[in-house]
């Protein structure tokens, strides 16, 4: 599995990170329903993933139970992984709550590097509702999290966004972005771009549209200029296995 260069933050992930939210929550999500793993089946898929080359896990606060769970799988390995969090958003059991003022931001942070027991985070995204121009031109989100990179709790900064417009704007305001690409969805494709020439990092979501695309169309995706890594959210060791194959790195 080959490590690509997080934009200019000296930070390496794997070509394909595993995206964690099914470690945590059922619910709410736009997936076929799904039992969560238990201890022993998470611990399974991440020693697959591990052994396939992933070194990236991406998880977040609106992902229920997930990093609480990461925190206990993670004991005594956290220097092999890259961790990818985020912050503006909190799920309920039943619905999200989103808040991007400074304190919010700040505490949100705190409370991850507690849940998933770390004194650092390798990248935080801002975990956008959909307004990303107000999110970035409000500016305290942003504010938080170059404060707290300051402060040696964050490696690198991002902004996971839902529209273009909003992915082109982050650009001047982080380190990273999350853009959503797949072979069918590509009215990002000029961000992920852009993101490249600028130096900054791309995490790839929805790069199967939610199960929607062949496993096969992996492959342009990760091969698209200025695309970091490729975020798979499974459940299934084998399926993992599968999908970074149809992707070209097996």
């Amino acid at each position: 599995m080959p490590r690509r260069p997080l934009g200019d933050t000296g930070i390496k992930v794997s070509a394909i990170g595993l995206g964690a939210a099914k470690l945590g929550r059922a619910e709410a999500l736009k997936v076929a329903p799904f039992a969560l793993p238990s201890k022993r089946q998470a611990r399974r898929l991440l020693d697959a993933a591990a052994a396939l080359g992933v070194c990236l896990i991406d998880t977040a606060p609106a992902y229920g139970t997930s990093e609480t769970r990461l925190g206990e799988l993670l004991a005594g390995r956290r220097q092999d992984w890259v961790l990818s969090t985020k912050a503006g958003e909190q799920f309920d059991g039943r619905a999200s709550r989103f808040d991007f003022s400074f304190r919010a931001i700040t505490e949100s942070v705190e409370a991850s590097l507690r849940r998933l027991n770390t004194d650092y985070l390798d990248i935080v995204f801002v975990h956008s509702n959909g307004a990303d121009i107000d999110i970035l031109r409000q500016g305290e989100a942003v504010a938080a999290l170059d404060a707290l990179k300051r402060a040696g709790k964050v490696l690198a900064t991002g902004f996971s966004h839902k529209t273009a417009a909003g992915g082109h704007l982050a650009l001047g305001h982080c380190d990273a972005i999350m853009a959503t690409l797949s072979e069918r969805r590509r009215d990002e494709l000029d961000v992920v771009r852009a993101a490249g020439e600028a130096g900054r990092g791309v995490l790839v979501k929805k790069a199967l549209d939610s199960g929607v695309a062949p496993p096969e169309s992996l492959a342009w995706v990760a091969r698209q200029p200025g695309v970091t890594s490729v975020l798979l959210g499974t459940v299934d060791a084998t399926h993992l296995k599968a999908d970074i194959a149809a992707a070209g790195f097996s």
